[in-house]
């Protein structure tokens, strides 16, 4: 496609020669603001150039967290136009972030906003995990707001194989939120503070008291610390205002936000993973997804916060308690196989008849079994040491007949 450019001169109010230019370049011009000079023109017109690739001027103004940076200052300046020109031309990552900024973004302005926090706060979830909540740092840094496990726990969340809270969205969060006000007291002062949120606050302390400066655009930090804040500003100033850098991002082509349900529920022992699953009327794919914290295929014992299908709460309430009173009457045995392999199916048993395989005496301790493929009334009789007449006396049974999944009672108390 070409268009004249005495057309795109007349839409643009230029003032322009009569020829033709590729349409990937009249984009540039209407969206970016970007226009070429005249002897450019000229030749792009008569074909002796290839496509060009627009310049974006470096802002001199800027602030953060409502904190003005001193762009005024040579080296400062040059810190953030390093990052600028980065960020600015890093096309399929800016599409990438515009896109997760629709689930995530107006959740997280909300508890900015409860939390009387600014809102730029936003772009250093960007920068520390690109909004991939199960980022992971060679520094052991783990989830969106990338805490490390020391810190995580200083701020509630828990970490252990079986689960990690820095990967649970809304727990993270709540915790780094907490961390940045806790430091923003502490330092009075919000690029001290983030630098903090990078590096540590002592060490941000330490090098304070060193080098007796008192901002942080003068402390000789890390180099990973001193382009932090610059990257910081960078990924605001472009996406707050995409379209001035020639980003457009369509109506719906961003991701859609996760719409759910939070379900509280406790379980008396450690569940396997799919039978939770099952209970919040998820595939266990998805349970993982909207449940990242959980990295076993089995659900420890404890309070849990589940995130479930929205308008769903209640059924699911239910059936977790269902499934919570099923795990104290018969119990769960379950092996821990390894993350991504299924359950083997021997993995889940009756916790009774587990243990009267293990030592027969302690058959008659067992108040209930679970029949399985193969069983039948003598047989399990024969197993706790009970008649087939007491078993269907205590089960209200006409008949010898049972199934699969069906619960006895296997003794009269």
């Amino acid at each position: 496609m070409r268009l004249n450019i005495a057309e795109v001169g007349a839409m643009s109010g230029g003032d322009w020669m009569v020829g033709f230019l590729p349409a990937a370049l009249v984009a540039l011009m209407l969206v970016g603001g970007w226009a070429p000079s005249a002897a450019l023109a000229g030749e792009l017109e008569m074909g002796r150039v290839g496509p060009v690739v627009p310049f974006y001027a470096t802002p001199t103004q800027a602030d953060l967290c409502g904190t003005p940076v001193p762009l005024d200052r040579q080296d400062v300046w040059e810190r953030f136009d390093r990052e600028f020109t980065i960020v600015v031309y890093s096309h399929a990552q800016v599409y990438l972030w515009l896109k997760r900024l629709e689930r995530y973004g107006p959740w997280m302005q909300q508890q900015l906003k409860q939390s009387g926090l600014p809102q730029d706060l936003l772009y250093l979830a960007v920068a520390e995990s690109d909004l991939q909540h199960m980022a992971r740092s060679p520094a052991n840094a783990a989830g969106i707001w990338q805490f490390i496990p020391g810190t995580g726990s200083r701020y509630g969340l828990k970490t252990g194989s079986q689960m990690d809270e820095r990967y649970d969205f809304d727990k993270a969060t709540q915790g780094a939120l907490q961390y940045l006000s806790d430091l923003h007291r502490m330092f009075q002062n919000w690029p001290l503070a983030i630098a903090a949120y990078n590096c540590g606050e002592n060490r941000v302390k330490q090098e304070l008291a060193i080098q007796g400066v008192s901002d942080y655009y003068s402390l000789d930090l890390p180099n990973e610390t001193e382009r932090y804040v610059p990257r910081i500003l960078a990924i605001k100033t472009v996406l707050a205002n995409p379209e001035r850098y020639g980003y457009y991002l369509p109506k719906d082509a961003g991701y859609p936000m996760h719409d759910l349900d939070r379900v509280q529920a406790s379980l008396p022992g450690p569940m396997p993973m799919s039978r939770v699953a099952d209970a919040c009327t998820m595939t266990l794919s998805d349970f993982r997804v909207k449940n990242p914290a959980y990295l076993q295929n089995e659900v420890p014992a404890g309070e849990h916060i589940f995130r479930v299908p929205k308008g769903s709460g209640e059924r699911v309430s239910r059936s977790l308690r269902q499934l919570a009173a099923e795990c104290r009457t018969v119990g769960f045995v379950t092996e821990a196989p390894e993350v991504g392999k299924a359950a083997a199916p021997a993995a889940v048993k009756v916790a009774s008849k587990a243990a009267s395989k293990a030592n027969p005496k302690a058959a008659p301790k067992a108040r209930v079994h679970k029949v399985e493929k193969g069983d039948t009334l003598s047989k399990i009789g024969r197993l706790y040491e009970v008649s087939v007449a007491e078993l269907k006396h205590w089960n209200n049974l006409k008949s010898e007949t049972v199934k699969p999944g069906q619960v006895l009672k296997v003794s009269s108390h």
